[in-house]
């Protein structure tokens, strides 16, 4: 299948790992120009090095920004913006904020969760729309969780901000739609990262169990029987972020190996 991204430029965030740095090597297979952003810089040009590398893309670049601070956000485009006019596709990733019940997050770490997981995805697409309107087309994909769809224990936080990412989402779908921009949310469940270990290292504390026994449990709840790969969720948001995609918006698809139950 042809994706049609060879004349397309996508910003991909918190692409210096994981499940960002998946999606923006994806899009670079496929010949788009890519930028990356991450708080590391260090990590940001490993990962901006390794891309261009692995796939021959030259077209690949690096900038140091936290998507949770506006003013980094201003610069980022700023920078964006001295190398193309502006961006078609937008690849919407955070890190996830810190696991806890409610008892156990004060008004600081609400805050900061409203920062990172939602006002990051309203300021990216704030300075990302004027191009994408003016061009009568573009793409966003916002990553979230399955939590979308079934809350997760002791991710109180997470469970919040990504479901209002959700809702955002929809709501802008229906807005863009005469412009020919399209917006959609994809969800992970158990995907193979740094964070998913992490929250299994984090309720393996909590139950005396091993890790490797959390893992085992999570997986027998998984019909397909393991974790996903970064690589099968990044085929799937290059797939929404593309022209290949003409028809699919307001929607929030799960990569989760048919783990959540609902509808």
């Amino acid at each position: 299948m042809d994706l049609k991204l060879a004349d397309k430029t996508a910003l991909v965030t918190a692409a210096s790992r994981g499940l960002g740095f998946a999606t923006a090597k994806a899009f670079a297979g496929e010949g788009a120009r890519v930028f990356l952003c991450s708080r590391s810089g260090p990590a940001l040009l490993h990962a901006v090095e390794r891309i261009q590398n692995e796939t021959g893309n030259a077209l690949v670049y690096g900038i140091v920004a936290d998507v949770s601070l506006s003013a980094d956000i201003e610069e980022l485009f700023a920078q964006i913006q001295a190398v193309v006019p502006g961006i078609d596709i937008l690849i919407n990733n955070a890190g996830g904020p810190p696991a806890g019940a409610f008892d156990g997050v004060d008004d600081e770490l609400w805050q900061r969760a409203f920062s990172l997981s939602l006002m990051s995805v309203v300021r990216l697409t704030r300075l990302s729309l004027p191009h994408m309107r003016q061009q009568m087309w573009g793409r966003i994909v916002n990553f979230t969780s399955s939590s979308v769809k079934q809350p997760i224990e002791n991710l109180i936080l997470s469970n919040t901000f990504r479901t209002g990412v959700a809702g955002l989402s929809k709501s802008l779908a229906l807005e863009l739609a005469k412009y020919n921009i399209l917006v959609n949310v994809l969800g992970p469940g158990k995907i193979s990262t740094d964070r998913v270990a992490e929250l299994d290292k984090i309720r393996a504390v909590h139950t005396g169990e091993s890790e490797q026994q959390v893992k085992h449990q999570s997986e027998s709840a998984i019909p397909l029987g393991r974790y996903g790969s970064p690589e099968e969720f990044a085929a799937m948001a290059v797939f929404l972020g593309s022209a290949a995609n003409g028809y699919i918006t307001g929607q929030t698809v799960l990569v989760d190996g048919g783990l959540v139950r609902s509808l």
